[in-house]
């Protein structure tokens, strides 16, 4: 039998092509299956809780890989994997689970972290780490729109084309809560599930309306539609981050 390990990972996506494997081999998960084949000495294969995108950051992705032995304490994992990573993946907690565990189909929900630079001035720190918007942005606009995303709805309006068309479009968010009062804001999005680029979506839309280039009704005609319209914006992938995932 082999035993399951469940794995929370941060990681700075900026030089990364997102979570999911690809051909390049230039992923977090294709560093991650690298990493414990040298420690394993055979190929495993990962599985997170979701994709995140080219250059979107984790505080704590969720993974399980099942391995053909219990060679290492769970513990051990963590310091033999951050021994042969980059230093911009860093597995945080490891402990083995029951088969019945799977990162992504056991999943109840995600929260998601939007960062927003809103000033004349991107301090370099902050570069890929926040969007820079530097025209005035309105924040009670800002949580007003956020607002409107809360509950049941169809995001077909707010998603992404993946290459196939998604079965089911529709989604329940929990929260959305507009934090900070000065240049750094950040958004957080809590729900059940996310289409692919939601979140940005979401966000590009909350912040057309705090910009006063679009209305709160635009929001709500979108979200009565369940289509994409061909005005929406996605706000750029360095400004989030996966922050939770709930079981």
């Amino acid at each position: 039998m082999s035993e399951r390990l469940k794995l929370i990972v941060a990681y700075d996506g900026s030089a990364f092509a997102g979570w999911q494997s690809q051909t390049h081999r230039n992923t977090v998960q294709d560093e991650l299956e690298r990493a414990i084949a040298r420690i394993c000495g055979s190929h495993v294969r990962i599985h997170g809780a979701g994709r995140t995108d080219t250059g979107v950051h984790a505080l704590a992705q969720c993974a399980h890989v099942d391995l053909p032995n219990r060679r290492l304490a769970g513990t051990r994992w963590i310091s033999a994997l951050n021994g042969v990573l980059p230093p911009t993946i860093r597995v945080l907690r490891c402990r083995y689970v029951s088969q019945d565990f799977h990162a992504r189909f056991s999943a109840k929900g995600k929260t998601y972290r939007y960062r927003i630079w809103a000033g004349p001035v991107l301090p370099p720190l902050e570069f890929k780490r926040a969007w820079h918007v530097t025209g005035p942005l309105d924040l009670d606009l800002l949580a007003a729109a956020g607002k409107k995303f809360v509950g049941k709805h169809d995001f077909g309006a707010f998603a992404a084309n993946r290459g196939k068309p998604e079965e089911d479009t529709t989604r329940t968010i929990w929260s959305v809560a507009v934090r900070g009062r000065s240049a750094s804001l950040a958004v957080e999005i809590s729900g059940d599930g996310f289409l692919y680029k939601m979140v940005r979506l979401i966000i590009g839309s909350m912040a057309q309306v705090a910009l006063r280039k679009a209305s709160i009704s635009d929001i709500e005609h979108n979200l009565g539609s369940g289509r994409p319209n061909k005005g929406r914006f996605t706000a750029p992938a360095e400004g989030l981050y996966l922050m939770r995932v709930w079981y």
